[in-house]
């Protein structure tokens, strides 16, 4: 079952042809997301499980705020001038913490208070943009991550900047290179910073998550101890708590069966399932308090312009995996990523068990061989919201849902343009600009006047406290979501 625009599933390990235009500025602002992890799971035979989330694979989850320190940019294109606000947003975090982000996608509107969710490179128009790297040093060289203003304008040889001009300059820099955009800003000092930063610029790995676990979904046998599940992070420590079902018996441990409280980077997290536990699955969450790190991207929930952090307080971040568990039959396990590479969604289904998993995805059935795994890409048109829904014996469901946004130019005729300072727009927050908390009366460019859309689907997973691991059992009969 597939409910997004037409497309046949193709099952493939390897990558195909970029399909990517470029265009002029595309914004982006933000970055931290809370822990919610796209997975699905399937328990042993009879045992039906219905899961479904934002596609997701940790860390910081956060709101948008608006744009609040600004000035202004003009961009060239198509033979005309067009005057836009030009500067940094701000994000409030899921669970606490502040973001300062910029635009790097110029005609996707924003949505005001849209939820933002911290996103790799690759599932982003970052991944096959060959100077994604140079933004990530304009990041680390520039506003607001250089706070002492007259050190930065000695440095590029500006004179005088304010916070205003110093973010507009820097945003330009990005634009020039996140959207192959011809801007230039309105203020001189900040036209020369964003020449120096275009012309100093080189290229910069992209940062490490926050936090996430890989993979995000295993399986095996009752009586065994199911993983691992690699803890990535850039926190000194998270947390792991005791299972809130304690009945179950399942822990979590290490490789050798010692409970596990606290982990750091590189952590291997297990599911210990006790010999003749019923058949069923088990989630957990981690958390930490962290600085998310500067140039990590954050994509729409919805459809809403990319963002890129410029900027972290301590913000809280986290992650989740399930296990699932039987005694015999099949056994899978089921992830999905977004593949802007292919234009569409990695479903990855594998198999743990000692009988074939056959399941049916976009139309066509597809079988997984006990030890196996099988990676199916469903494409997706750009901008298309999504909703992949993997379907398997015994009643199982598994649903992913999320907005491809892998281009910096917006899709098809679906009359959205660029804002200016002549063309108003009613949303809040948009691309390149905002009339949100800054001096001045600036229209927002790339912006829409459709109604902010919320993301509709509820976390799966709840973070409580300073973190929590916790477990769903599902038993024959039953159904229940993460």
């Amino acid at each position: 079952m597939f409910s997004v625009s037409s497309a046949t599933a193709s099952s493939s390990t390897t990558t195909a042809d970029p399909r990517r235009t470029r265009g002029i500025a595309r914004l982006t602002a933000s970055v931290v997301a809370t822990g919610l992890v796209m997975v699905g799971v399937l328990t042993g035979a009879g045992v039906a499980t219905a899961d479904e989330a934002l596609q997701h694979q940790g860390g910081a989850t956060a709101t948008l705020d608006g744009l609040k320190t600004f000035d202004t940019a003009v961009l060239h294109t198509d033979g005309e001038d067009q005057k836009l606000p030009a500067g940094l947003f701000e994000m409030t975090v899921d669970g606490g913490g502040n973001f300062k982000t910029y635009c790097i996608d110029i005609h996707n509107p924003t949505q005001d208070q849209a939820k933002y969710l911290e996103t790799p490179w690759s599932q982003t128009s970052l991944g096959t943009n060959k100077n994604a790297g140079k933004i990530r040093w304009i990041l680390e060289h520039s506003y607001p991550k250089v706070n002492d203003l007259q050190a930065l304008a000695e440095e590029a040889g500006t004179g005088p900047l304010t916070e205003r001009t110093a973010a507009a300059g820097t945003q330009v820099a990005i634009w020039r290179y996140s959207d192959d955009a011809d801007v230039n800003a309105s203020d001189d000092q900040a036209e020369k910073l964003a020449d120096w930063l275009e012309e100093s610029a080189t290229d910069t790995a992209e940062p490490k998550a926050s936090l996430a676990l890989e993979p995000a979904a295993v399986s095996g046998r009752s009586g065994q101890r199911v993983g691992p599940v690699t803890v990535h992070t850039n926190a000194g420590q998270v947390s792991v708590t005791p299972p809130a079902d304690s009945a179950s018996g399942v822990k979590v441990t290490d490789k050798k069966g010692k409970a596990v409280t606290t982990a750091t980077d590189g952590t291997e997290l297990y599911f210990d399932i006790p010999a003749g536990a019923a058949d069923g699955s088990a989630s957990l969450t981690v958390q930490a308090t962290t600085s998310v790190p500067v140039g990590r991207a954050f994509a729409g929930a919805t459809k809403s312009q990319t963002q890129i952090l410029a900027g972290s307080s301590e913000s809280t971040v986290s992650a989740g995996a399930t296990a699932t568990w039987a005694g015999k039959g099949a056994i899978p396990a089921v992830t999905a990523k977004k593949n802007c590479a292919k234009g569409g969604v990695d479903v990855t289904a594998s198999n743990e068990g000692d009988e074939a998993f056959t399941y049916e995805l976009a139309g066509a059935q597809h079988t997984v061989e006990p030890g196996k795994s099988e990676t199916v890409t469903v494409p997706v048109a750009e901008d298309q919201a999504y909703d992949v829904t993997v379907t398997g014996p015994g009643g199982f469901t598994r649903t992913f849902k999320g907005v491809l946004d892998c281009l910096t130019t917006g899709s098809g005729n679906d009359g959205v343009t660029t804002q200016t300072v002549d063309k108003p727009a009613t949303t809040t927050a948009t691309a390149g600009g905002s009339t949100a908390g800054a001096e001045g009366n600036l229209a927002e460019t790339g912006g829409s006047n459709a109604t902010p859309i919320i993301a509709g689907v509820a976390i799966a997973l709840v973070v409580i406290g300073g973190g929590a691991v916790f477990f769903l059992r599902r038993r024959n009969g039953q159904s229940s979501a993460e």
